[in-house]
């Protein structure tokens, strides 16, 4: 478990400081297609390099989703989710370093998630929920599918990075995406304030969205 628990925090890691590092501080120059896919190329990067140890879950949403599709211990849940907050946390950590270390101080949206004031688009929280759940749905189903035994193999972390550059692409303007309970609580603890107050949305919606992917999926299992 110890191996595993220090790849997902290394794995989390990398995904906050790729993914979030690249909105602060390269942002204005990448815009939200770059952004986009450097979240997708931390993820792509980490299933290569971390997949045969821990699974590469990175990701609350996703620990709960392959759990509810019967492919992992409910016993691991706890401990995959402690690993992925302090590998984000630790992240967000050293990018506000780094951000105020040359800003004296203003980390400005630090690329925190949320709706209506804080959505990038403007959207509501009615329009933030279904987003975040379809997408976090759709992350789950290309997952469970890629890694499904029947598929082919060797493939699954370029199909699963490439989803999540396209979720992006989707659903920044409504969220700034979240679909990962870790990433939206390691920069809400250092934006504080309203993106606090909305972090509950980026917990529920991304979980309940895997869940119900982990449950449909199952309808493809060999003799269903």
């Amino acid at each position: 478990m110890t191996k595993k628990f220090t790849a997902e925090f290394i794995g989390t890691f990398w995904l906050v400081l790729g993914g979030c590092g690249s909105a602060v501080l390269a942002g204005s120059v990448i815009g939200w297609a770059g952004v986009s896919l450097a979240f997708g190329l931390t993820v792509l990067t980490m299933a290569f390099a971390i997949g045969h140890i821990s699974g590469c879950h990175l990701n609350p949403a996703v620990t709960f989703g392959l759990w509810a599709g019967g492919r992992f211990s409910g016993k691991e849940i706890l401990p995959y989710i402690v690993a992925q907050l302090l590998g984000a946390i630790a992240a967000a950590g050293l990018l506000y370093l780094i951000v105020t270390c040359q800003s004296g101080g203003a980390i400005g949206g630090f690329a925190a998630n949320g709706y209506a004031e804080n959505s990038p688009g403007g959207y509501g929280l009615c329009s933030a929920l279904i987003t975040e759940v379809a997408m976090t749905f759709m992350f789950l189903i290309i997952i469970l599918g890629a890694t499904d035994e029947r598929a082919p193999k060797g493939f699954a972390p370029i199909a699963i990075g490439l989803g999540l550059v396209l979720i992006h692409l989707i659903s920044i303007p409504v969220t700034n995406t979240s679909v990962n309970p870790a990433r939206s609580t390691s920069q809400a603890i250092f934006v504080g304030g309203v993106a606090l107050k909305q972090l509950w949305l980026f917990w529920i919606a991304p979980i309940v969205g895997a869940m119900l992917a982990g449950i449909v999926y199952k309808f493809f299992k060999p003799g269903k």
